[in-house]
């Protein structure tokens, strides 16, 4: 009986070990999975799903450039999120969401170190603030282009964001209504990719 009861109280201990810390983190949707997105003209789908998209101005692109205004063409991992606290709650998410901060900026010089990285403004370096007036910034999925490793001049900050409301081109990310990408972060779980087609 005491062999029983202490089995009992370890295995108790070791659900709670697991489930301590998954409280603690950010809020995770239960059925977060693996899912591929594709992006062709105008359309973005999912397994089950799809919704009205935007590319950049300079369309689809393999041979991407800085500053070209296109989206790149190829497969690419979902990273990890940014949203707004002070407008929209913590979407659930099997991907790692952080909130953004007013001096947050995304570095676009070719020739800075900390090209295509997150830094904390001000920052010497040209750059793109991550804390917009208008709201495309206020869920933000990062797409895997050109990250690891990062070549200098190749492009930067190619997210999956809120569209505008005019569905106008982007300066190279994929973009689709906030409604539709709040959902869609509670399908996205690691190792999500984006296919991204001209």
């Amino acid at each position: 009986m005491r062999r029983v009861t202490m089995l009992l109280c370890r295995r108790q201990i070791l659900a709670a070990s697991a489930i301590i810390p998954a409280m603690a983190g950010p809020l995770r949707a239960a059925a977060a999975t693996p899912v591929s997105l594709t992006y062709a003209p105008g359309r973005l789908a999912w397994p089950g799903g799809e919704t009205r998209a935007v590319c950049g101005r300079g369309g689809v692109r393999a041979d991407k450039r800085e500053g070209d205004g296109a989206s790149p063409e190829g497969t690419f991992l979902l990273l990890y999120g940014f949203y707004r606290a002070d407008r929209i709650a913590q979407p659930p998410s099997g991907l790692a969401m952080t909130a953004l901060h007013p001096d947050d900026g995304w570095v676009d010089d070719p020739q800075d170190p900390n090209y295509n990285r997150l830094v904390k403004l001000p920052y010497v370096a040209s750059h793109e603030a991550m804390w917009l007036s208008d709201g495309l910034y206020d869920l933000v999925v990062v797409i895997g282009y050109n990250t690891d490793p990062v070549m200098p001049g190749r492009g930067s900050a190619i997210f999956l964001h809120v569209a505008r409301e005019d569905f106008s081109p982007t300066a190279g990310c994929i973009a689709i209504e906030r409604d539709a990408l709040a959902r869609l972060l509670g399908l996205l779980g690691p190792g999500s990719t984006i296919t991204i087609r001209a």
